[in-house]
C-alpha cells in the first residue's frame, strides 16, 4: 500500500487526528503541493482509451473493482481528487468502509432513501427529527408509494422495539418490507438520546428476506463523541455544514456505512447528482485538520456553562445529552463518549422571557444551525420547529420557554458574562 494510503506506522494504529493531516493524498502527484491543491475540473484527460473503457465499467456498475484499484477520473458529476481526498479521511473516523459527500445534509438524506426504498416499503424514524427530514418523511416519500411511521423518542427503548416489530409485520401484512429504520440521535432540540445497539439488534431479530437498514443522523454529536456504526449500524450521516465544516461558511452532507448499502447510494448520487462541488470539498478536508481541536473545546466550553446554568435563577432545566437519570443515562453512558457542545435551556416564562434573552444576547449570535466556532442562540418553537403543531410541540418536549444553544470555541468566562446578563432581564 501506498505511503498516503497506510494508517500504520512502526506498528502502531494511528489515530484519525494524524490522518486528517495527510491521508488519501499523494503530494507527488500534484506537483509536491503539502496541501491538496483545489482542482476545479469538470472532467479529467484519459491516459489511453482502454483506460476511459475501465473506468466506465466501474462507474456504471458493469464490474467489481479489483482489490486495490481505484476509481479512475471521469466526471466531477462522479468523482473528483478533492471529493475522494475528503471521502477517505470521513470514513476514517467513524471506521467506515466507504464515504460519500453530497451537496447538503439533505442530499445526503434525500439520495440514501431514494436508493434503499421502492414503492410498497415502509419507513420507520423516530420523531422528532430535523424539520427537512420530517418533511422528506411525511411528505415527499409517500408521492413514491413509501409508507412512513414514527415513534416517539420520549416513549423509550421498549415502544423503539415495539414500533420496529409492529412496522414490520404491519408492512409484511400489505406485501411491503419495513426498509429503514431512521434514528436521530441526540434529539433537536431538545438532546434525548436514543438506544442505536437496540434498534439494530431488533432489526436483526426481524423475519424478512431483505434486512431492514438502521441509519442513524450523527450530526449533533459525531464523528467524535458517537459513532453509530461501531454499535453496529449501517449508514451514519450528517450535515457536514456543522461540526465537521465548523466556520458556518459552506453547505454540505455526508453518509458512511458499510460497502453493500453505501454501493447503492453511489449508483443513486451519480444519477441524481448531488456530490458537492471541489472547492467545499477542499474546505471539509481543511476543517477536519481541526476537527477535534473545536469539538473537544466547545465541548468543554458547554460543559461549564450548562453546569452554572443549572444553578440559574432564572433557567428551569438544562437539556443536555444523558442529562437524564435512568434510562436515558445508562443509554447515553453506553453510545456516547461526551455530550457535545449543543444543548438547550428552559426559563423561567414563555416566549415573551425568552425572547427578551435572546435580544439581549451580545456574543451569542441569534441565528438557526449549529457546531460553528461561534456560539449561536435558536428558539426552536418560533424558527427551526414552527411547524409543528401545538399538539406536536407538547409531545416532543419543545416548549415556548426553550432555548437552544450551540456553544463555540471563545473564552468561556466571556460567554458565561454574556447569558448571566442576558438571563438577567427576565
Amino acid at each position: 500500500m501506498s505511503h498516503h494510503k497506510s494508517r500504520t506506522l512502526a506498528g502502531r494504529d494511528l489515530a484519525p487526528e494524524t490522518l486528517m493531516m495527510g491521508f488519501g493524498y499523494d503530494p507527488a502527484l500534484s506537483e509536491g503541493a503539502i496541501k491538496a491543491p483545489l482542482f476545479q475540473a469538470s472532467t479529467f484527460v484519459f491516459r489511453s482509451a482502454e483506460d476511459g473503457k475501465r473506468f466506465f465499467e466501474v462507474a456504471y456498475g458493469l464490474r467489481e473493482k479489483e482489490p486495490d484499484e481505484a476509481l479512475g477520473l471521469i466526471y466531477s458529476r462522479i468523482n473528483n481528487p478533492n471529493l475522494e481526498i475528503l471521502e477517505d479521511r470521513l470514513a476514517v473516523w467513524d471506521k467506515a468502509d466507504r464515504a460519500l459527500v453530497f451537496s447538503s445534509g439533505m442530499a445526503a438524506i434525500s439520495t440514501a432513501m431514494l436508493a434503499l426504498t421502492r414503492p410498497g416499503d415502509t419507513v420507520l424514524y423516530a420523531a422528532p427529527a430535523y424539520g427537512g427530514t420530517e418533511y422528506l418523511f411525511d411528505r415527499i416519500l409517500p408521492r413514491y408509494g413509501v409508507k412512513v411511521a414514527q415513534v416517539l423518542a420520549t416513549e423509550g427503548t421498549e415502544a423503539l422495539r415495539k414500533a420496529i416489530r409492529d412496522t414490520a409485520a404491519k408492512a409484511a401484512e400489505g406485501g411491503g418490507r419495513l426498509a429503514v429504520v431512521y434514528l436521530e440521535t441526540p434529539s433537536n432540540p431538545t438532546n434525548q438520546v436514543v438506544d442505536i445497539a437496540a434498534a439494530v439488534a431488533e432489526v436483526q431479530g426481524l423475519d424478512q428476506a431483505e434486512r431492514a437498514v438502521v441509519a442513524v443522523d450523527n450530526t449533533f454529536l459525531g464523528p467524535l463523541w458517537q459513532r453509530p456504526l461501531e454499535l453496529g449500524a449501517d449508514l451514519s450521516l450528517y450535515s457536514l455544514t456543522k461540526y465537521v465544516g465548523g466556520h458556518s461558511d459552506l453547505i454540505a452532507g455526508g453518509c458512511l456505512g458499510t460497502a453493500e448499502v453505501m454501493a447503492r447510494i453511489a449508483e443513486m448520487r451519480t444519477i441524481c447528482g448531488t456530490a458537492t462541488d471541489p472547492h467545499t470539498a477542499w474546505l471539509l478536508s481543511r476543517s477536519l485538520e481541526t476537527l477535534h481541536l473545536r469539538m473537544e473545546r466547545s465541548q468543554d466550553n458547554a460543559r461549564v456553562l450548562s453546569e452554572r446554568l443549572r444553578a440559574h435563577d432564572k433557567v428551569t432545566d438544562v437539556l443536555v445529552a444523558g442529562g437524564g437519570a435512568g434510562e436515558q443515562r445508562a443509554i447515553f453512558e453506553a453510545q456516547c463518549q461526551g455530550p457535545g457542545s449543543t444543548f438547550s435551556i428552559r426559563v423561567r416564562g414563555g416566549e415573551a422571557e425568552a425572547f427578551r434573552v435572546l435580544n439581549a444576547l451580545k456574543l451569542f449570535k441569534l441565528a438557526v444551525s449549529l457546531g460553528g466556532s461561534e456560539s449561536l442562540a435558536s428558539h426552536p418553537s418560533s424558527m427551526t420547529h414552527s411547524d409543528y403543531s401545538r399538539e406536536a410541540k407538547a409531545r416532543c418536549g419543545i416548549g415556548d420557554d426553550l432555548i437552544r444553544l450551540s456553544v463555540g470555541v471563545e473564552n468561556v468566562e466571556d460567554l458565561w458574562t454574556d447569558l448571566d446578563q442576558a438571563l438577567s432581564v427576565i
